[in-house]
């Protein structure tokens, strides 16, 4: 079915994801939010549940909007959609109280996007490199090009592609668009959740 997708949506797709990653990495520093300390993880999770309603909404909308442009507008939804899911995983990130504006933590950001939305057997690489990230952290290289876009890039469009092609019928597609929209944030969302969970609970166990 890839093969129905016109390759300039293709082209376009590839290079949303290429600057998002740029953007993940190098412009945090002026984006990122303050850390939160946690003092009660219940109330942490009540903020984060907050974040990930209020961006799922947004990125419904967005999507309806896009979806009813047909294909036009398709090609302005994957950068506006992108955009929402990386300032939701900088909201949690700093509600779970971790600094984006380290390098490694960005880093972070892009595995448990991997995570969300990759085959199972990439899924189950990447689980054991966030549960062990503390190490594996360490052993990280300082060259931010040294990370796999190719593979990236490639998963995350097998995974949305399939989902995005009926979004690209005029009218219809901003049904298409509006729940595609929300499912793809929401599962961003709840993988962001578990993974900061867990890797909360781990520090403190470990403490």
């Amino acid at each position: 079915m890839n093969r129905w997708i016109p390759e300039k949506l293709h082209v376009a797709i590839t290079a949303a994801i290429r600057q998002m990653g740029k953007a993940v990495l190098f412009t945090a520093k002026v984006t990122a939010d303050k850390p939160a300390r946690i003092t009660n993880l219940y109330r942490t999770e009540e903020q984060v549940d907050n974040q990930i309603a209020r961006y799922t909404k947004a990125a419904a909308a967005e999507g309806a909007i896009t979806g009813a442009g047909g294909i036009l507008l398709a090609f302005a939804d994957f950068p506006l959609l992108l955009g929402i899911k990386i300032k939701m995983l900088y909201s949690i990130a700093a509600i779970y109280g971790f600094d984006t504006r380290d390098y490694k933590e960005r880093l972070y950001l892009l595995y448990i996007f991997q995570l969300a939305f990759c085959s199972q057997q990439q899924r189950n690489k990447v689980y054991l490199q966030l549960a062990n990230w503390e190490e594996m952290s360490k052993k990280l290289p300082e060259d931010v090009n040294a990370f796999d876009w190719r593979s990236f890039q490639q998963e995350y469009r097998d995974y949305i592609d399939l989902a995005k092609l009926a979004q690209m019928i005029p009218f219809s597609g901003a049904a298409v668009g509006l729940v595609v929209n929300y499912r793809l944030v929401r599962t961003l969302g709840i993988t962001a959740k578990n993974a900061y969970r867990m890797r909360v609970l781990k520090i403190v166990a470990d403490n």
